[in-house]
């Protein structure tokens, strides 16, 4: 469920679909055997289009491609029972492990309390958000929304646009200005090309969107008990990509969060953190898991070096917060139905119980998914409200009427 939705331009995973964690790893070695450990193959072999089987001949794969599933599973299954065993006890009695940390079953008197005293009659909201750039060489156009939502009927959205220019002053020498734009341009991403140089065009509104999200659900939301997407503290507010306002205005956020809307559950769509997953794998249906906190993860941060120089004295303040906040922000998993994955979740410690069960009672209404409705449904309001057409079509009209239609669209968006 990708939080991005541009239309012609290339998508990439959000810090929400991710549970709030940004890959900007540099380039990492990799041995010959290790390829061939992970892979069954030699690089090679690979790198040999001889081994590589003719277009039409793609039928003649099937015959591998079951095989290895049908391994991949078995040696899955075989260490479940393994992990049940011998990992289940130690979550509770390492150290640094939750207060409430450990392995608890769900009943089906228990989901069935939370569908008819909270979610069914509006007690739980849901948060979604969407971020469509529409990029040109004269201007680069970023549209945030953000949509609430409850199976009471309530809903609200709110939504933003952003329009960036290389040059904004007139008047200047008209040589100067154009080096200064050939110079401003030069530093730039290529055009319909979301590069991670260009942050005020690509992390810088996702930060901006994640910060609304959370905005949106504690300011304008009135249920006991809020959902959101992603992680609650999410790499983009923590280090403000890269603009130290939104560092200092998230982190405000995330401490009134703390502090004053304890009742919150945050799920993530495509976590990457595999040994919490493989702890869920190892789940019964109706299961779930609390087994870390925060504290560690946003530590991690400051020791990345994102805050040097000026920014030194926000460092303190993440630091403060992945002691105080972070500590208490609890990490778990669970597993709806007998069809669907394992998913992560996010709890504030004094409620993690509770939480944990909301997420289980709204996933369990899509049994082959097992993922909070919800949020799903956020997330198709948001779609259809902001999605990629109601930017791309107002955008193309209007260089229309400038009298340039097609002179400043990118290739991607004229293919179709």
């Amino acid at each position: 469920m990708a939080k991005q939705d541009s239309g012609s331009l290339p998508q990439e995973p959000t810090a929400d679909d991710t549970g709030g964690q940004e890959i900007l790893d540099p380039v990492v070695k990799i041995q010959p055997n290790e390829f061939e450990s992970a892979f069954g193959e030699k690089l090679s072999a690979t790198l040999d289009l001889d081994t590589w089987q003719p277009g039409e001949n793609l039928a003649s794969l099937y015959g591998r491609l079951e095989r290895e599933v049908e391994e991949a599973i078995r040696h899955e299954n075989r260490i479940k029972e393994a992990i049940r065993e011998k990992i289940f006890p130690l979550l509770k009695s390492r150290p640094e492990a939750p207060k409430n940390a450990g392995i608890f079953q769900a009943s089906v008197k228990d989901i069935e309390k939370v569908h008819t005293g909270l979610l069914f009659n509006g007690g739980v909201e849901g948060c979604d958000g969407i971020s469509v750039p529409f990029d040109t060489l004269p201007l680069t156009i970023i549209q945030i929304g953000v949509c609430l939502v409850s199976y009471a009927g309530d809903q609200g959205s709110w939504v933003h646009r952003l329009y960036r220019r290389d040059l904004r002053v007139s008047g200047l020498d008209p040589v100067e200005e154009a080096f200064e734009i050939l110079e401003r341009r030069r530093k730039r991403s290529s055009v319909d090309v979301n590069g991670k140089r260009d942050k005020l065009s690509d992390l810088g509104r996702r930060g901006i969107m994640a910060f609304a999200e959370r905005a949106v659900l504690l300011g304008k939301s009135r249920a006991l008990w809020r959902m959101g997407h992603g992680s609650p503290a999410p790499y983009e507010m923590l280090t403000g990509s890269g603009m130290a306002d939104l560092l200092q205005r998230s982190l405000d956020m995330l401490e009134d969060m703390m502090t004053n809307q304890k009742r919150f559950v945050f799920v993530p769509s495509a976590p990457s953190e595999r040994l919490i997953l493989t702890i869920g794998n190892a789940l019964y249906p109706l299961e779930y898991a609390i087994i870390d906190t925060l504290k560690e993860r946003i530590a991690k941060i400051t020791e990345q070096g994102h805050f040097r120089g000026e920014w030194a004295p926000l460092e303190k303040r993440v630091q403060s917060f992945a002691n105080d906040g972070g500590s208490k922000i609890v990490v778990g998993t669970f597993r709806a139905s007998p069809l669907s994955p394992a998913h992560m979740f996010y709890a504030h410690e004094d409620y993690a119980h509770q939480a944990a069960l909301i997420a289980l009672a709204d996933s369990a209404l899509q049994e082959h998914r097992g993922f909070p409705m919800l949020i799903d449904l956020a997330d198709t309001v948001c779609r259809g409200t902001f999605g990629a057409d109601s930017l791309l079509g107002p955008t193309q009209q209007a260089y229309a009427e400038a009298g340039e239609p097609f002179r400043y669209l990118s290739e991607r968006s004229t293919r179709r």
